[in-house]
């Protein structure tokens, strides 16, 4: 992964329910799967370490029958984007500002809904990490892990170089995701983005990581401004600094 020298900030995003509206995985899995009954009971279990995101995730997508092709269509027909992210991507290139998609999705699916949803420009210029998928002769197909984590693609790996810069040359990294597949990117940049009511606030709420709460990518296009431009702090974003402080100094 490349990024160019004296980039002041950058953001790692999540895809499926934070910059879409409807998670793809999650729909396929509800409505031509096993449904959304056995889904939330697997991520419940993902989310109290009864079980890995990768054995979950397995599961929900394997009990999807529809040949691939199909499922890219039928996701291109259901699938919308949230409403503030074309303009904060607007804003992202003329700042200057690097945005990178990971996803414990599957990159091909990825790829045709940015290009349906945010544009030629944008499919070919985000750069997408995420998981592949093997297709079979008769459509059928299986998702390929990029790596051998418990998590199938263990996000926390490509922030870390940058996390790790010496401090003259380090972005501000910021991340923002929504559910169980972020967990392992949590902790690693300065500020999270954390979408309201899901999975990943239960998370760090439990975990004392501190975030800030977003409702669409309105909310965080306003916030990543104000910082980069000065005018407002890292700190100053965090919501649950007290619970954040007081489980820190416990572990």
């Amino acid at each position: 992964m490349l990024v160019a020298p004296n980039v002041k900030a950058m953001l790692f995003t999540d895809w499926d329910g934070t910059v879409t509206i409807q998670d793809s995985n999650d729909y396929m899995t509800d409505n031509i799967g096993f449904g959304e009954e056995r889904r939330k009971e697997l991520n419940r279990l993902v989310l109290e370490d009864k079980m890995t995101f990768r054995d979950s995730f397995t599961e929900m997508l394997k009990s999807v029958k529809k040949p691939f092709p199909e499922c890219i269509e039928y996701l291109k027909a259901h699938v919308e984007l949230d409403p503030g992210f074309a303009d904060f991507y607007k804003w992202s290139v003329e700042a200057g500002l690097p945005v990178i998609i990971v996803s414990s999705g599957m990159k091909p699916i990825i790829h045709a809904l940015l290009t349906k949803l945010v544009g030629q420009h944008a499919a070919d210029s985000i750069e997408i990490v995420a998981n592949d998928v093997d297709v079979h002769p008769d459509g059928s197909w299986d998702i390929v892990y990029r790596d051998e984590s418990g998590f199938g693609h263990d996000k926390s790996r490509c922030i870390k170089p940058f996390a790790e810069l010496p401090d003259e040359s380090r972005p501000m990294l910021f991340y923002a995701g929504d559910g169980v597949s972020d967990l392992s990117a949590a902790k690693e940049t300065d500020l999270l983005f954390a979408k309201v009511g899901r999975d990943l606030i239960t998370y760090c709420e439990r975990e004392g990581i501190p975030y800030h709460v977003f409702h669409s990518y309105k909310d965080i296009h306003e916030k990543i401004k104000a910082i980069v431009e000065g005018k407002e702090t890292i700190a100053g974003a965090i919501e649950n600094k007290d619970k954040a402080s007081a489980l820190a100094s416990h572990h």
